[in-house]
């Protein structure tokens, strides 16, 4: 489909180029003799003329788009600046700080950047392996007529050893646990009243009723499928090779009920905390859901994600499936938040309360002008006006990277001071650069985007707690988007909204160092036991509070 649409761009460009040349040598052809010439008034000449120059802005846009396709199916992802672009970075971005403010900002080689450091690869298995895993030792030895001498006939004895050490793996092992409940009565009371004293063994909790399912296996499936994108009918293929008969049906109801009972009153206290915050991060995404009321099968549907900044002391990622992207339903799930959210240049953000104050992503400005960089032959990109937009915000990346140890005040003291020139350098350039370019053109399009959003990609300034980019949110999303591209869509609302919350936990458990099946298994063990004793019980089961058990193992 994809190739399809690349082939159709490009012969529609190689037409309209076709049809533009002729227009053009038409217009240039000399007459052959004054009887040929043909006299035209002004207007007709002028309206010609408008027309070519239309023609030629529609061809621009037209190569534009095919270099652009052609780049999102073939080339890097990569937004980082060509180095052959830097040495400009350095020319234009301080040249016009110097010439509007008469000083200069610093320098590239002024700021310090972390150096890389290449790990060695690992040479032997306890490299790779975590700290207590069990060591099986075989011991390899002669018997004592193989240590005879062959020389002298007497016992050789051990001089030394060689040990050879290789990682071992088993596939996964199923059982079955039978929890037996006995009953005991009183004989004696039965034959002195003839009605016997009953007692039972207390059951412990499950995960619900009727259900063969256990802690171990639930924790097991969501983990597949939510942090290592299987999807169940491939988990379903897999168990059969082993020899167990779990239908993806019954895996998906295991995980609706025990999402909806366990999972979800934790998911709800996580909510209450981040709405808590000063600081957060959103994003959306699509989500096709096949039986959603009133809307077609094939048609699109939401998933949005809500987090903390970088300055929380307990890391919160919450995913909330939304049929649209109505921005009542981010209004809605914020309620009772005030303060800063990230996010990117989507107008329904721009449509919260007053008390929601909105900052915008220099990541996706730069990445406006990224492509219309793509658009222009390599040996005419330096220099380009595309180019000198990149480098302006580059520019503030590489100043903010130097800012990264410092404290928020120090933060914020320092972005007026450094950062503040090359964004007023750059406003003037881009309402001075606007008028001169073809509004459809990507340039155009990187332009007004900037001018647009000029007043929520400036507000980072207020706090020194607040971020250049909205590219935390992105990150936390795209384990939603790598699932997606497996298991393709949801089935039902319900099953939206409960992998919505599974997705949730899992996520902030990773973003508080825990690993996630560590962590869901703990959570589904506990859950069914401090239900019963107290209401409250969710509240201990948050990532901040998991024993230590649940944490990544480390080297």
């Amino acid at each position: 489909m994809r190739y399809s649409f690349l082939k159709c761009l490009e012969t529609l460009a190689f037409a309209h180029f076709l049809w533009y040349n002729f227009l053009m040598k038409n217009e240039k052809k000399p007459a052959k003799s004054n009887a040929e010439m043909v006299t035209i008034s002004r207007a007709e000449y002028e309206s010609q003329q408008a027309q070519l120059s239309e023609l030629k802005l529609q061809n621009q846009w037209l190569l534009e788009q095919l270099g652009l396709a052609k780049k999102r199916e073939f080339g890097s992802s990569s937004e980082r600046i060509q180095e052959e672009l830097m040495d400009q970075l350095g020319l234009t971005v301080n040249e016009a700080e110097a010439y509007a403010y008469g000083t200069k900002s610093a320098t590239p080689e002024q700021i310090a950047v972390k150096a890389h450091e290449r790990k060695r690869k690992s040479g032997s298995v306890t490299d790779i392996v975590p700290e207590g895993t069990p060591t099986e030792v075989i011991e390899h030895r002669l018997s004592d007529e193989e240590r005879l001498c062959t020389s002298c006939g007497a016992m050789m004895e051990e001089i030394g050893k060689e040990v050879h050490r290789s990682l071992q793996m088993e596939p996964a092992k199923f059982w079955i646990r039978e929890d037996v409940y006995y009953t005991y009565a009183c004989k004696q009371c039965e034959e002195t009243t003839g009605e016997a004293n009953i007692l039972k063994t207390p059951k412990e909790p499950v995960l619900y009723p009727g259900s063969f399912a256990s802690a171990e296996a639930v924790a097991h499936i969501m983990t597949q499928k939510f942090v290592m994108y299987s999807p169940l009918y491939r988990l379903e293929q897999e168990f059969n090779r082993e020899g167990l008969k779990l239908t993806r049906q019954t895996m998906a109801n295991w995980m609706l009920n025990t999402s909806d009972t366990w999972l979800r009153p934790i998911y709800d206290v996580l909510h209450r905390d981040l709405c808590q915050e000063s600081v957060l991060h959103g994003d959306e995404t699509t989500l096709q859901v096949l039986k959603e009321s009133g809307k077609a099968a094939t048609s699109k549907s939401y998933m949005w994600l809500y987090r903390t900044s970088s300055c929380t002391e307990m890391p919160i990622v919450l995913y909330e499936y939304q049929p649209s992207r109505k921005a009542a339903h981010a209004e809605e799930f914020l309620q009772g938040f005030s303060g800063w959210l990230h996010a990117d240049g989507y107008q329904g953000y721009h449509k919260l309360p007053e008390n929601i104050r909105v900052v915008g992503c220099w990541a996706h400005a730069r990445r406006k002008f990224d492509e219309a960089l793509q658009t222009i032959p390599k040996e005419d990109r330096k220099g380009s006006l595309a180019a000198t937009g990149e480098c302006y915000c580059t520019r503030l990346f590489q100043l903010e990277e130097s800012l990264a140890e410092l404290t928020p005040e120090e933060r914020y003291t320092q972005r007026l001071e450094l950062e503040k020139p090359v964004l007023d350098a750059l406003l003037a350039w881009a309402n001075e650069t606007l008028p001169k370019t073809a509004p459809k053109s990507a340039l155009g399009k990187a332009l007004h985007y900037l001018l647009e959003q000029w007043p929520y990609l400036v507000r980072y300034l207020e706090d020194g707690r607040l971020e250049l980019s909205n590219n935390r949110a992105e990150r936390s999303i795209k384990p939603f988007v790598m699932g997606r591209k497996n298991w393709l869509f949801a089935n039902t609302p319900a099953g939206a909204q409960s992998s919505a919350v599974i997705y949730s936990l899992i996520e902030t458990a990773k973003e508080n160092e825990l690993d996630p099946y560590r962590y869901l298994l703990w959570v589904l063990r506990s859950a069914p036991v401090l239900s019963q004793a107290d209401e409250s019980w969710a509240e201990k089961l948050l990532p901040a509070l998991a024993p230590q058990e649940c944490y990544t193992p480390q080297k």
